[in-house]
């Protein structure tokens, strides 16, 4: 399944309205906003349908996944929009984690925690917002919000650390563009940054560059130190293979188009995130030429000449201007 799942459900006096692009969501927030009447008010429906009263308008069916029978339910709901709500512990679990690749539904799932054994993204985390009655005739209307902006940028313009996700391509790539006097480190994996600026002793500042389509689970410890320590940004790009590819270094058409709306293009069934989608993507596309594309080690042919600046030109100008390149 792949596409933008657009989602209408209304009571006589609750109203939800919510747009889904990727196959994982996650639904956080307080008590009270919200998420767990949404998730009964689809059960009731799937149980009672109109005799309940509630009208569901969705692209495609939705299911409500709960209990120790879980993996049972699972085996027989495909090309779904799956509601889970908290308290079901085995969204935690490994077992769940594998139990839904290669599966063809996109997952919501209500949680106060990270889930650090799924791949998603930080654009796809989002809070329940009320927007008040229309009249006193209409239902309270609600819609959901993205609680992370835009890290798409960087604001420091002094001396900086870099700490780069991964130790393959990505890590290569960025320790060899920046300069001397900025100092390029691995994390050896998303899982470590929270530890690493913890363990911090330095004052420089800090630019953290991450795929943001699979730093979701990593992302709120990230946050509170950020709040505490405004030299410390982020830099998440869906992954160093989407910055390689929307540079226009391969001049495809398709590609383009692909990048316009991915939400039309990646097979929830396929892969997991949409950085894995983006991999398969420059990796095969590059196959059979000089410049193909290997996520272990870079491809030196991404170093040189016009096809460097055409990937730094990608970047935010203030992030070039940090690791001191033109």
């Amino acid at each position: 399944m792949h596409g933008v799942i657009h989602l209408l459900i209304q009571s006589a006096h609750l109203k939800y309205e919510m747009t889904f692009y990727r196959n994982i969501t996650i639904l956080k927030g307080d008590s009270a906003t919200g998420k767990t009447t949404l998730v009964d008010m689809i059960q009731e429906y799937n149980l009672n349908g109109a005799d309940t009263g509630i009208n569901l308008s969705c692209d495609v069916p939705c299911r409500v996944l709960a209990g120790n029978t879980w993996m049972e339910q699972l085996n027989g709901i495909h090309k779904s929009l799956v509601f889970i709500d908290e308290g079901n512990r085995f969204v935690a679990q490994q077992e769940f984690a594998r139990a839904i690749q290669g599966t063809d539904n996109y997952y919501v799932i209500v949680t106060r925690e990270s889930i650090s054994n799924l791949p998603y993204s930080v654009t796809e985390i989002y809070g329940i917002r009320s927007a008040g009655k229309y009249s006193v005739q209409e239902p309270v209307y609600h819609h959901m919000y993205r609680i992370y902006g835009d890290y798409n940028s960087v604001d420091l313009n002094e001396t900086v650390n870099l700490l780069v996700e991964d130790s393959n391509s990505g890590y290569d790539f960025f320790s060899k563009v920046s300069s001397k006097d900025v100092e390029c480190i691995s994390a050896q994996g998303a899982g470590n940054i929270f530890g690493i600026l913890q363990a911090k002793s330095s004052k420089a500042n800090t630019v953290i560059i991450a795929d943001g389509a699979a730093f979701g689970a990593y992302m709120e410890k990230v946050y509170q130190v950020m709040l505490r320590n405004k030299g410390i940004q982020l830099y998440l790009p869906e992954s160093f293979e989407w910055l390689i590819l929307s540079s226009g270094v391969l001049r495809d058409k398709e590609i383009e188009d692909i990048l316009e709306n991915p939400s039309d293009y990646i097979d929830c069934e396929t892969y997991i995130s949409w950085e894995r989608y983006f991999t398969h993507l420059l990796t095969s596309r590059t196959a059979d030429t000089y410049m193909r594309y290997s996520k272990s080690k870079l491809n030196p042919a991404f170093l040189q000449g016009k096809i460097r600046e055409q990937i730094l030109r990608i970047l935010p100008e203030t992030l070039r201007n940090v690791l001191r390149v033109k």
